[in-house]
């Protein structure tokens, strides 16, 4: 991906576009920053994907990061307990956040958030947000994006059915 930052494990690394797909479809992200005390914080948040940028309500340092992930399932690679893995996919974003004020994008944030997070079975009156003009609303500007997976094996490419220890020549 261009832009990006130096991945440890490359043979991991997911398209630019598939790492746009997870981070729009993701649940849950983390946004890390620094606090006023010069102390680095993450908190978790809902957000949404629109117009190419991270939107979330929330912080005062420009610079952040803004990380989601999704866990599958833990599964063996090898004959030893260590030899087990998660399948897993992670888009890690950096860039700079800003304040929202135009009404019409923070009704379109708020659209977007009830679209993505409300059941649809709660009766409650669409698109009328009587604390608008109390919320603080951010926009993260992507600069860079990178996202890591590892998909889950077919069985028949699991462990017993195939052995991939990183320690082949160990004795239990």
């Amino acid at each position: 991906m261009s832009g990006s930052p130096q991945v440890r494990r490359a043979d991991k690394l997911m398209t630019e576009e598939r790492a746009r797909e997870t981070l729009e479809r993701g649940f849950c992200g983390r946004l890390a920053t620094v606090g006023e005390d010069g102390w680095p914080y993450c908190v978790p948040l809902l957000y949404v994907c629109m117009d190419g940028e991270v939107f979330v309500h929330v912080d005062h340092e420009p610079r952040v990061c803004f990380e989601i992930d999704e866990a599958g399932e833990v599964f063996p690679y090898g004959r030893f307990e260590c030899d087990s893995t998660v399948e897993y996919r992670s888009v890690i974003v950096f860039g700079r956040i800003r304040v929202v004020e135009d009404l019409k994008t923070r009704e379109r944030f708020f659209d977007a958030l009830m679209a993505k997070y409300a059941k649809k079975e709660w009766e409650r009156p669409k698109g009328f947000y009587p604390r608008i003009d109390q919320i603080t609303l951010y926009a993260i500007t992507i600069e860079r994006l990178s996202g890591k997976e590892t998909p889950l094996p077919q069985a028949s490419e699991r462990w017993p059915a195939v052995d991939r220890t990183k320690s082949p020549n160990a004795r239990a």
